[in-house]
């Protein structure tokens, strides 16, 4: 077993490695890792984990070379990895709120990869962070072993994710997507390609990088078109939308959206066509095109309707009324970020009074009243570029196992 632990990442190795190493049981290797450190080939650092000194490293992978043959030790590092891709899986899990699914599921899987408590898992994650992200870089630099490195980037991400959320896991996500892009291009994996840029340009635009998000964003568009994949192809356009979006270039964020919005109606995808429709509304009513901005408003509604979601048919009803206001009720221009003159006579016009009432029909949940509409992110029209930027806020798979070998994260917030 000694031989086999420079194969851990940075040396460092605890009971749940010595035991994927050799193939025993946690125990064994948890009694065999205390017998090398009381003959001092491994230095104790902290409670339950032991580092390769420096000195026998060289040593021990002489040894591995002359008795181990390289199958035995490629087999060696993939239940190695195997094993954090579990732990990382079980950490995830323990995030979610004690009696979900998801805890539920924790306590059916084997004791020695539970944890007690969401700050268990989350201390645990922290700890084993550099060593994680080392055995993934490792994984990658070998080419050996792509799917379990792509598996285990997906557990790794899960977990930041749930513990740390999108924006306080940004940095260590950069490094993993840029990894899994590297595997997708070694490997020709065009649907992968443009899901790792896609996320890769989550993180730029979130950044600020606006330029640099959105050359990531036409790559994968190049990359989703040529695999002949529809979701990513979509995902794709609705994103370099939401950038031209951000840049305030409404003509370019439009067409984008027009764009994305052939392709969900085409599968008869009525959500994302919902949420397509919103967005276009919002854009022109950026642009001052009030009357497209009504019409788009409109067939957002009936989309949501169609749909069933009373959320989403609240808020378009929102910005039906809004826009009926601006337009003085007969979908006329005026000027960007400008308010048309009000006729004589009623404030409202009988178009916009209808839905306002059709709105306050509609019960929404979980709000105690229907704010005005004040664009897609809460900024009104003409408002700042850091009020409009989008947030990932959470991920959906590209495939249907429970592990994923690798996801899209969704880069608009959930309309």
């Amino acid at each position: 077993m000694l031989r086999l632990l420079v194969l851990a990442p940075g040396g460092w190795a605890d009971a749940q490695i010595a035991s994927a190493l050799a193939g025993c049981s946690v125990a064994d290797g948890e009694a065999a890792l205390e017998g090398f450190a009381a003959y001092g080939m491994l230095r104790p650092r902290g409670t339950g984990r032991y580092l390769v000194p420096g000195c026998l490293d060289p040593l021990l992978r002489e040894r591995l070379a002359a008795e181990e043959r390289p199958a035995e030790v490629e087999l060696a590092r993939a239940r190695m990895l195997e094993r954090a891709v579990r732990q990382l899986h079980a950490c995830r899990l323990a995030a979610e709120p004690a009696g979900s699914p998801g805890r539920k599921k924790l306590a059916g899987m084997p004791k020695p990869l539970r944890f007690s408590s969401s700050a268990e898992a989350g201390g645990w994650l922290e700890e084993r962070l550099p060593t994680l992200i080392e055995a993934a870089r490792m994984a990658v630099e070998t080419g050996q072993l792509d799917t379990l490195a792509r598996r285990l980037v997906a557990a790794l991400t899960h977990a930041l994710t749930a513990h740390r959320g999108f924006e306080g896991a940004a940095v260590e996500l950069y490094g993993l997507h840029q990894l899994v892009l590297d595997v997708a291009r070694r490997r020709d994996l065009p649907v992968e390609r443009a899901a790792a840029l896609l996320n890769l340009g989550d993180l730029d635009g979130g950044a600020g990088r606006v330029d640099k998000a959105l050359a990531r964003y036409k790559s994968a568009l190049e990359a989703a078109r040529a695999s002949g994949d529809p979701y990513t192809t979509g995902r794709a356009l609705e994103s370099i939308g939401g950038t031209y979006q951000e840049l305030e270039d409404w003509h370019r964020a439009a067409d984008w959206y027009g764009r994305a919005l052939e392709l969900r109606l085409s599968r008869r995808d009525t959500p994302a066509a919902a949420r397509l429709y919103a967005r276009l509304g919002a854009v022109h009513g950026y642009a001052g095109q009030w009357g497209e901005a009504l019409r788009d408003w409109r067939a957002a509604a009936a989309a949501c309707r169609r749909a069933g979601d009373r959320p989403g048919y609240a808020r378009a009803l929102s910005g039906t009324a809004d826009a009926q206001e601006r337009s003085g009720g007969r979908g006329r221009r005026c000027a960007p970020g400008r308010r048309p003159p009000r006729p004589p006579g009623p404030a409202v016009t009988p178009g916009c009074t209808r839905s306002w009432r059709a709105m306050r029909r509609t019960r929404w949940t979980g709000s105690a009243g229907i704010p005005r509409w004040r664009g897609p992110c809460g900024a009104p029209p003409g408002g700042s570029r850091r009020a409009r930027r989008r947030t990932p806020v959470r991920h959906l798979r590209v495939g249907t196992d429970t592990l994923p070998t690798y996801e899209i994260s969704s880069g608009f917030p959930k309309d």
